[in-house]
């Protein structure tokens, strides 16, 4: 699975991988192999990045268009 989406509000917010690697505590390597759909995202990551750019999980998942959360 390809996690475009996390990879477009990367650079949307003009980030660099190895800058939301340090924010999710992991390596560029493994950030970048998120993206690439590679690896397998963890829920806890895929919590953090939702937070992080406030929308919801669904969105980053490709199960919604709508970016908001339900809180």
């Amino acid at each position: 699975m390809l996690y475009k989406r996390i990879r477009d509000l990367r650079e949307d917010n003009d980030l660099t991988q190895k800058k939301m690697g340090e924010i999710l505590s992991c390596s560029q390597r493994v950030y970048s192999n998120y993206e690439r759909g590679e690896l397998d995202i963890p829920t806890e990551i895929l919590i953090k990045l939702a937070d992080f750019h406030k929308v919801s999980v669904d969105y980053l998942l490709n199960r919604t268009d709508k970016k908001e959360t339900n809180k």
